[in-house]
């Protein structure tokens, strides 16, 4: 069965382009983004982790650790983040998973026979500090990710779980937030002194939390 939202995401041990990783000590207490990519040496691939790479200082902000995925071996890891820092003008700086015995792509459901019996597809999952799955996304090789589309979940994701708050559609850092059902209408009153505004009594909009 694969992962599902609030599912503990499994530990493992795993050699990297940085090391041998502990996933669980690796990530201890952080947010997370674990990412799979189908082979190594290929072109969308290779856009999606310089992209990643010239993301870092926004995910690091944040307090995001960054692993990517390929099923590959770790001597080629090395050559291919060559190609990725001529060809992106970024150089990797987060550790590339060497899973060449696919345990982590079957332990995380990264390989789906019908779109192939070898390769992962593209797989996002996001991490809370609690080790709990907070999102998980499926793209199929052919198709690049959206990693401003990532940094947005996690700013949503991050303001959630501080501030009782969800937020709307397209939502962007600095637009209103709706308030939790959860937080009655006197509950909201002393949260919110400068006031909210009430559109449906189920729909209760406000300024973003600082």
């Amino acid at each position: 069965m694969s992962l599902q939202i609030g599912d503990i995401a499994p530990d493992f041990t795993v050699q990297t382009t940085e090391g041998e990783i502990h996933f669980y000590d690796y990530i201890d207490g952080h947010w997370a983004v674990l990412f799979s990519h189908p082979k190594n040496f290929t072109p969308v691939c290779t856009t999606e982790l310089g992209y990643t790479a010239f993301l870092k200082p926004q995910f690091d902000a944040r307090g995001v650790k960054v692993l990517g995925l390929s099923v590959d071996k770790l001597e080629s890891h090395g050559d291919w983040a060559k190609d990725i820092e001529e060809t992106q003008g970024t150089a990797l700086n987060f550790p590339l998973i060497a899973d060449t015995d696919r345990k982590i792509a079957l332990l995380y459901d990264m390989i789906h026979p019908n779109a192939s019996d070898s390769m992962t597809v593209r797989t996002v999952f996001v991490i809370g500090p609690d080790k709990r799955v907070k999102l998980s996304m499926n793209y199929p090789a052919a198709t690049g990710r959206n990693f401003d589309e990532v940094i947005r979940v996690i700013d949503s994701l991050q303001l959630s779980a501080k501030h009782q708050v969800a937020t709307p559609v397209n939502w962007k850092v600095g637009e209103d937030v709706i308030i939790s059902g959860a937080v009655s209408d006197e509950a909201a009153k002393e949260k919110y002194p400068a006031g909210f505004k009430t559109i449906k009594p189920y729909l209760r909009t406000v300024a973003q939390p600082k």
